[in-house]
């Protein structure tokens, strides 16, 4: 195989790798793939979930442990980026619970929502209002 033929079936092989990750956007929530539940909320969870405005995020302690959800903040929008429950406290509704905390807070402010955060978007399809 010359060169020219070498060349060619590299940027074939390149084109098929784009094809399967084009567009960059998250995966659909709530899929095997990707392990997203949104999990509904124990009645009372007895867990606070707290504006950390230095931080860009809000927080929630359990056990000792801290669960975050950041956002950055726009004029009229917060933008949800990035859940994080530490593994030991992961299906247990925190998650759920920083987001519906984050979009309660938003819209009191008159903000508008964007999520960022693969979580947060499966969170608000499911509980679209």
């Amino acid at each position: 195989m010359d060169t020219d033929d070498l060349r060619e079936k590299n940027e074939r092989k390149l084109d098929e790798t784009l094809e399967e990750t084009f567009p960059a956007s998250d995966a659909p929530a709530n899929t095997v793939e990707i392990g997203i539940l949104p999990r509904e909320l124990p009645p009372s969870s007895g867990t606070e979930v707290l504006d950390n405005p230095d931080r860009s995020r809000f927080e929630m302690f359990v056990e000792g442990q801290t669960s975050f959800l950041s956002y950055s903040m726009g004029l009229n929008t917060v933008t949800l980026v990035h859940t994080e429950v530490p593994e030991r406290l992961r299906g247990r509704g925190f998650g759920t619970a920083l987001v519906k905390g984050a979009v309660e807070r938003a819209r009191a402010r008159g903000l508008r929502v964007i999520a960022q955060c693969a979580f947060a978007k499966a969170y608000l399809r499911k509980h679209r209002s």
